[in-house]
């Protein structure tokens, strides 16, 4: 009973994960044709990622967009649908494109539910995860010598050299405060007469604003910008999100990192410019930044878009996520909205309308092939009082003040990207990820909701709670953003933090940095989750590079960059294989890891012949 449940739990987010063009591990996948008595095939369904752009290539060039369709698209019932004109959505008769059953994705949901609560189940995955620990230590004991020995003997490669990505990192805090604090001074040497401030009518220089705020740029200190996380922050992610205004002024905030003030966001695109730089004297770093788009108008991706191109953000070393705010009760009750649906409607129609018709939206195409996801961000411990159901009012009817839960926008989210994908996926475009803040804080059920539709997650502490949750993210290798700094500040003292636990039993875990503006002190702040990871936990070298080589695993760079820092032998969800020169992680840990991974699979397959 306990390997049917979770055999049935795996082929529900393979289908989700296929249906939705986003990644499902090969050997899970032979492994679940085998229990069927069926020959595994190779699936055609995955991400399609934008390659690497060229040497002498304008990574912002619109020349090469698809022609367009004039297809007429619509939202109902909260997920959009394609239709050939505006006839065809009058006669209900959609595009051929795989539209999300809700009726389904309840059913398995209700199943997921009652099998992460039955004993037997829990029992057994928690002594397996027992078990996967214990070896871990033992493998530890018994090669800890010989890996050391074989990545001492692997020339012009340390940890210093090898690839790590930023898996988890919001735009508007990726600088560190001291390189913010230098901006301003120096924006005001610059630009002290310039008009960059809009209040209510009155135009404003950047000498009166700061007049207007009572104080001097020269005089600003790191203490007084006050934008550092502290112990003050601790369970209060109300304080947490003052933070991000510079000495508590929200003028400056607007100012310096949003993409949409009277200067049309050039003090923040000239900050990350920098951040980009620096990532690239550094070399062997990227970073995966956050914008926002908030679900209030739908111009606001047309203006991001505008922002993004015409301040030319691109860096060889970032790809680009959307991060979309779960704030709809905020924008109800000051009546920016009628009803979520609306909310809905402004994130999706016009990333649909752009894959439709390319060359009438030229701008917002050309920022689409460098965005890789969308994220899901807020509070997750604000309880909504509401449960997902299919009695659950639909979007269009959504018309309270009270915010949906998680689940419901989890699924929603997820249900226009599997539309999305399959539509960008016929037109030649790159695909999108879904990948969450999940499990920070909340409820159980916001981890079971991305297991069934996320790709990968950020934070994932609260899996520590759940054995089958924790068994069954092991199985499906679903990767693991953690950012063990942000969420001391936050939501857990460090060192009860579940990262080490995690890795030893062989979760995919990988180390980023969340808000190096709130957490983080030196110009490299990555680095320094690291060390500090490395510290506390007392990391070992193989260790660490195995940790970088997850987070190239879970980002989304394109297949060819991947083998280029991986290796040849790297597969994206294959047979875990290993290029020891290019990722010094040594070869004895990768076969342990994909050895013990095959032998939980191989349990559950045999448990099933037995039953």
């Amino acid at each position: 009973v306990v390997c049917r449940g979770l055999y049935r739990a795996l082929c529900i987010r393979e289908k989700n994960m296929q249906q939705s063009l986003q990644r499902f591990p090969k050997t899970t996948s032979q492994y679940l044709r085998a229990i069927e008595g069926e020959p595994w095939k190779p699936s055609d369904a995955g991400p399609v990622f934008t390659p690497p752009v060229k040497d002498g290539q304008d990574p912002l060039d619109s020349g090469n967009l698809p022609e367009d369709l004039g297809y007429h698209v619509q939202m109902k019932d909260g997920i959009v649908y394609v239709y050939a004109d505006k006839a065809a959505a009058e006669r209900n008769e959609p595009k051929d494109l795989p539209y999300p059953s809700l009726e389904n994705f309840i059913d398995d949901m209700n199943f997921l539910l009652v099998l992460i609560a039955q004993g037997p189940v829990k029992t057994y995955a928690h002594r397996r995860l027992k078990f996967l620990s214990s070896k871990f230590q033992v493998h530890e004991m018994l090669n800890e010598m010989e890996e050391m020995k074989e990545l001492k003997n692997n020339p012009h490669r340390d940890f210093y050299n090898c690839r790590k990505v930023d898996t988890h990192i919001h735009a508007a805090a990726c600088m560190n405060q001291k390189h913010l604090l230098r901006f301003i001074k120096k924006s005001y040497r610059v630009d002290a007469d310039r008009v960059v401030y809009n209040a209510k009518g009155k135009q404003l220089t950047l000498k009166q604003l700061f007049q207007q705020l009572k104080l001097h740029p020269y005089d600003l200190t790191v203490d007084s910008l006050d934008v550092h996380a502290g112990r003050q922050t601790f369970q209060r992610f109300d304080k947490f999100n003052d933070k991000y205004n510079p000495v508590g002024a929200s003028e400056l905030r607007d100012l310096y990192l949003k993409t949409e003030n009277a200067i049309h966001g050039e003090y923040f695109a000239t900050i990350i410019k920098e951040v980009g730089s620096d990532l690239e004297d550094a070399k062997y770093q990227h970073t995966e930044p956050r914008l926002s788009i908030y679900g209030r108008s739908p111009e606001e991706w047309a203006r991001l878009a505008s922002w993004f191109n015409t301040h030319r953000v691109y860096s060889p070393n970032m790809k680009w996520m959307i991060q979309v705010p779960r704030i709809y009760d905020v924008f109800r009750s000051k009546n920016f909205l009628p009803h979520f649906g609306k909310m809905l409607e402004c994130i999706f129609v016009p990333v649909f309308e752009a894959t439709v018709n390319p060359q009438a939206h030229k701008e917002l195409s050309v920022f689409l092939r460098h965005i890789t996801g969308f994220d899901s961000v807020d509070d997750e411990s604000k309880h909504s009082g509401h449960m997902f159901s299919t009695k659950s009012p639909k979007p269009e009817e959504w018309t309270s003040q009270k915010n949906p839960s998680y689940t419901y926008y989890i699924y929603y989210m997820y249900a226009n990207i599997l539309v999305l994908n399959n539509l960008r996926r016929q037109r030649g475009m790159n695909t999108f990820l879904f990948r969450p803040h999940c499990g920070e804080a909340g409820a159980l059920t916001h981890l079971l909701a991305a297991f069934m539709t996320a790709d990968n997650i950020s934070h994932g502490l609260n899996l520590k709670k759940s054995p089958v949750l924790q068994y069954l993210y092991f199985l499906a290798r679903i990767p693991i953003a953690m950012s063990p700094l942000s969420n001391n500040s936050l939501f857990l003292e460090y060192a009860k933090n579940p990262l080490l636990d995690f890795h030893e039993k062989g979760l995919m875990v990988s180390l980023s940095t969340d808000d190096p503006m709130q957490f983080h002190y030196t110009k490299e702040p990555l680095m320094e989750e690291y060390a500090i990871a490395a510290q506390v936990f007392k990391l070992s070298t193989c260790d660490m590079c195995e940790i970088a080589r997850n987070s190239v695993l879970q980002c989304g760079l394109s297949h060819e960059e991947k083998v280029k820092f991986l290796g040849e032998k790297y597969q994206e969800d294959g047979p875990e294989g290993n290029d020891i020169r290019k990722t010094n992680v040594a070869q004895i840990r990768v076969a342990y890891r994909y050895e013990t991974w095959c032998y939980e699979l191989n349990l559950i397959a045999e448990g099933l012949k037995n039953e």
